[in-house]
C-alpha cells in the first residue's frame, strides 16, 4: 500500500513539474535588441524588461517599444533662413537622432505619457521635438557669423546639443549632424527687413571687395600677358634677324662655293680640251700607222692566198684518204657490233649470277653490321664509363688540390703571424733594453743606443710589409693578369668602335661632298676606308699586346706559384731587400726634414736669447735640447698637476721654494759640484720626502710616480 502511494506522489509530482515546463514554455517571450517589453500586473507598477520575461494569459499584459534610434530633419530655408550673427540669412538642414533612454524610469515615463504605440512613430517625434529643436537652432545660430558656421561645425554642433539638453522626458538627443549649409541667395531676401537689409549690405560689401580684387588680379595677368607677349615678340623678331643674317651668309656662301665649282669646271673643261687635242693628235697618227698596216696587210693577204691554194690541193688529197678510211671503218664497226651483241648476252647472264651474289653479300654484309653496331655500342658504353670514372678521379684530385692549396694558405698565414709577433717580442725587448741602455748612459751612449732603436722599427715595419706582400702577391698577380686582360679586350674594343664611328662620320661627310664633287668624294671614301682599316689593324695590334701582356703576367704568376723552397726565399729576399731601400730612404728623407724643422723652431725660439757658450764637445746642442725640454716638462706638470700645485703651492707663493730647493740639493748631493752634476729628479724628491710629513709624503711619492710616467725619474737636474 506504501508502494502504491509513492508510486502515485512521484507520478502527481512528475506531471505537475511537466506541466509547469509546458506552461513556462507557452508563456515565456523574449525581446529584440533594441525594443523593450512592458508588462502590465494586476496590481503594482508594471515590470520592464529589455530581455525577456513569463507574461501569464489573462494576469499579464504586454506591450512592446521601439527603443531604436530615430532621425528628426529640421530645415529652414528662403525667407525663413537661420539669422546668423553678422545678419546674413542661412539655408541650412540639420538632422537629429533621438532615442527612448534605455533606463526603467524613462522607458516608463515614455509609455506613460505618449503610449508605447506612439513613442517610435515619427510624426510623433515631430510633433514632439520639432518646435523645440528648430528653436535651438535659431538660438546658437544668433551666436555666431555665417563663416564660423563652415569654420566651427563642431563647436555649432555642441552647442545646438547644449542648448537643447540630453534629458528630452524620457528621451535622450544623442547626436546632430549638419546635413546641408548654405547661404541664402540675395535675390530672396527681404529689403524692407532690417536683418535682411543689413545681411544684403554686409553681402553686397563682401562681394563687392572680392570683384574688385579678382578685376586687380585679371588686369594683372593682363599686364603680365602682355609683357610676356611683347618680350616674346622681341625675342622672335630677333630671332627671325638672326634667321635672315644667317640666310644671307648661307646664299653669301653659295655663292662662294658656286663661283669655286665655276672655276673647277673651267679648269677641267680646259684640261678635257687640251686633253682632246692630244687626243685628236694620237687619232691622226694611228690613221697613218693603220694605212701603212693597210698596205702589209694587202701584201700579206697575198701571200696568204698562195699559201691556201697549196692548202687546197693537200685537203682534198687528205678527204679522198679519209673516205677510204671511212669505209674500212665502218666494215669493222660492223664486225663490231655483231660481235657486242654476243657479249651483251653474256654480259646478260653473268648479271643474273652478280644479282644472286650480290643478294648473298648484302645478308651477309647486314649481318656483320648488325656485329658491328653491338661491338660499336659495347665499346662507346664502356668509353663513357671510363670518362665518367675519369672525370670523377679529376675532380676529386682538383678537391684535394684546392683543400690542399687552402691549408696551405693557412699555414702559411700562421707562420706570419708567428713571425709578426717574434719580431713584435724582439721589437719590445730590444725596445726596452735601448731605453734601459738611454737611461744609464749618457751623451755618446744615447747617440748611438738610438740607431738600434731605428733598426728595430724597421725591423717591425719590414716583417709587416713581408707579411702583406706573402700573402697579398699571387692574389695581386692573378688579379692583375685578369685585369689586363679585360683592359686588353675592352682598350681594343674601344679603338674599334672609335674608329668605326670615325668612320661613319666622315662617310656621312664625304657622302655631303660627293654633291658638290664626285671626284673628291671618292677619293676621300678611298682615304677614309684605309684609315679605318689601320684603325682595325692597331685595335688588333693593341689586342694582341694587351693579351700578350695578361698571358705573360699570367705565365709569371704561374712561375712564382711553381718556384721550389729555395727560389722562393731567394724571390721574397730580393723584394725584402728592395723594401729595405725604400724604407731606408725614406727614413732619410724624413731624418733631414726632422733637422730642417728642428733648426727652424730653435732659431725662432732662441733667437731673442743672450746665451754665453764656453767651451763645450760635440754633444752639446743634445745636452742643451734636453735642458729646455726639461724645463719644459716641469713647467707643464707645475702648471697641469693638482698634486704638484697643492704640495708647493705655498713656497711658490711666498719666494721659500729657492731657499728650500737650495737646501734640498746641498743635503742630497754633500755640497760637492760631482754630486749635483749626477742629482736625478727622483733623488732630490727622495731627499724632500725625508723631511716632510706624511700627507706631504704620499703627495711627493704621487710626484714620482708621475715622474716616472714621463721618463724623466731617472734625468739629471742640470
Amino acid at each position: 500500500m506504501d508502494k502504491q502511494l509513492l508510486i502515485a506522489v512521484v507520478g502527481i509530482s512528475v506531471v505537475v513539474l511537466f506541466g509547469l515546463m509546458v506552461l513556462v514554455a507557452r508563456t515565456f517571450r523574449q525581446v529584440e535588441q533594441g525594443r523593450a517589453m512592458i508588462i502590465n500586473r494586476l496590481r503594482g507598477e508594471p515590470k520592464v524588461t529589455f530581455s525577456g520575461s513569463v507574461v501569464l494569459p489573462v494576469v499579464n499584459k504586454a506591450e512592446i517599444m521601439d527603443l531604436s534610434v530615430k532621425t528628426i530633419d529640421v530645415a529652414r530655408r528662403g525667407k525663413d533662413g537661420l539669422i546668423c550673427a553678422d545678419n546674413i540669412r542661412a539655408d541650412i538642414k540639420v538632422t537629429f537622432f533621438v532615442r527612448v533612454n534605455k533606463t526603467t524610469d524613462d522607458v516608463l515615463r515614455v509609455a506613460q505619457s505618449i503610449g508605447c504605440a506612439r513613442a517610435s512613430q515619427q510624426q510623433t517625434l515631430e510633433e514632439l521635438f520639432s518646435a523645440k529643436f528648430s528653436e535651438a537652432l535659431k538660438t546658437v545660430g544668433k551666436k555666431m557669423e555665417f563663416e564660423q558656421l563652415y569654420t566651427q561645425r563642431d563647436i555649432f554642433k555642441d552647442q545646438i546639443i547644449s542648448v537643447i539638453g540630453k534629458d528630452l522626458n524620457g528621451y535622450v538627443l544623442d547626436d546632430a549632424a549638419i546635413d546641408y549649409l548654405e547661404q541664402t541667395p540675395i535675390e530672396i531676401l527681404d529689403p524692407n527687413n532690417v536683418l535682411d537689409a543689413l545681411g544684403i549690405r554686409k553681402i553686397t560689401d563682401i562681394t563687392t571687395s572680392a570683384a574688385i580684387d579678382t578685376n586687380q588680379l585679371k588686369q594683372r595677368e593682363r599686364m603680365e600677358l602682355g609683357k610676356q607677349n611683347l618680350t616674346s615678340d622681341e625675342a622672335v623678331f630677333r630671332f627671325e634677324q638672326q634667321r635672315a643674317e644667317a640666310e644671307a651668309k648661307k646664299q653669301k656662301e653659295i655663292a662662294i662655293a658656286t663661283a669655286r665649282e665655276e672655276n673647277e669646271a673651267n679648269r677641267f673643261r680646259l684640261e678635257e680640251e687640251k686633253r682632246t687635242h692630244v687626243e685628236r693628235q694620237r687619232a691622226e697618227e694611228a690613221i697613218q700607222m693603220a694605212e701603212q698596216a693597210k698596205l702589209r696587210a694587202v701584201q700579206v693577204s697575198e701571200q696568204g692566198r698562195i699559201r691556201e691554194v697549196e692548202v687546197e690541193k693537200v685537203r682534198v688529197a687528205k678527204a679522198h684518204d679519209l673516205e677510204e678510211v671511212t669505209r674500212r671503218r665502218e666494215v669493222e664497226l660492223g664486225q663490231i657490233e655483231m660481235n657486242k651483241a654476243v657479249e651483251t648476252e653474256k654480259r646478260s647472264i653473268a648479271d643474273i649470277v652478280r644479282a644472286r651474289v650480290a643478294v648473298d653479300k648484302t645478308v651477309a654484309v647486314e649481318e656483320e653490321a648488325i656485329k658491328d653496331l653491338r661491338t660499336d655500342s659495347e665499346a662507346k658504353r664502356h668509353k663513357h664509363v671510363t670518362i665518367v670514372h675519369a672525370e670523377a678521379a679529376a675532380q676529386e684530385i682538383f678537391i684535394k688540390d684546392i683543400k690542399k692549396a687552402e691549408a696551405e694558405q693557412q699555414v702559411a698565414s700562421a707562420m706570419a703571424k708567428k713571425q709578426l709577433i717574434l719580431a713584435e717580442a724582439a721589437m719590445e725587448a730590444s725596445d726596452k733594453e735601448a731605453r734601459a741602455a738611454i737611461r744609464r748612459s749618457e751623451g755618446a751612449q744615447a747617440e748611438h743606443a738610438a740607431p738600434g732603436l731605428a733598426e728595430v722599427r724597421v725591423k717591425e715595419a719590414d716583417a709587416v710589409a713581408l707579411e702583406k706582400t706573402g700573402l697579398a702577391q699571387a692574389k695581386v698577380k692573378e688579379v692583375q693578369v685578369a685585369v689586363l686582360d679585360r683592359e686588353g679586350t675592352v682598350i681594343a674594343e674601344n679603338v674599334r668602335r672609335k674608329a668605326m664611328a670615325e668612320a661613319a662620320g666622315r662617310e656621312a661627310e664625304a657622302a655631303a661632298i660627293e654633291k658638290t664633287g664626285l671626284a673628291e668624294a671618292v677619293s676621300l671614301r678611298e682615304r677614309l676606308l684605309a684609315e679605318v682599316a689601320a684603325k682595325d689593324a692597331e685595335a688588333g695590334v693593341i689586342e694582341k699586346r694587351m693579351t700578350a701582356e695578361a698571358h705573360g703576367l699570367a705565365q709569371k704568376a704561374e712561375a712564382m706559384r711553381a718556384l721550389d723552397g729555395a727560389a722562393r726565399e731567394h724571390e721574397e729576399f730580393r723584394l725584402q731587400l728592395a723594401n729595405q731601400r725604400e724604407i731606408a730612404l725614406e727614413q732619410i728623407k724624413a731624418r733631414v726634414a726632422m733637422s730642417d724643422a728642428q733648426a727652424k723652431v730653435m732659431a725662432e725660439a732662441m733667437g731673442k736669447a743672450d746665451i754665453k757658450i764656453v767651451g763645450g764637445d760635440g754633444q752639446f746642442f743634445d745636452r742643451f735640447v734636453k735642458a729646455v725640454t726639461l724645463g719644459t716638462s716641469i713647467d707643464g706638470v707645475v702648471e697641469h698637476s693638482d698634486v704638484v700645485r697643492t704640495t708647493l703651492g705655498e713656497r711658490l707663493a711666498d719666494g721659500r721654494f729657492l731657499q728650500d730647493v737650495k737646501d734640498v740639493v746641498g743635503a742630497a748631493t754633500g755640497g760637492t759640484a760631482e754630486g749635483l752634476k749626477n742629482l736625478t729628479i727622483s733623488a732630490a724628491l727622495a731627499s724632500l720626502m725625508a723631511k716632510a710629513d706624511d700627507t706631504t709624503k704620499r703627495k711627493l711619492a704621487k710626484l714620482i710616480e708621475q715622474a716616472k710616467q714621463l721618463g724623466l725619474d731617472d734625468d739629471p737636474l742640470r
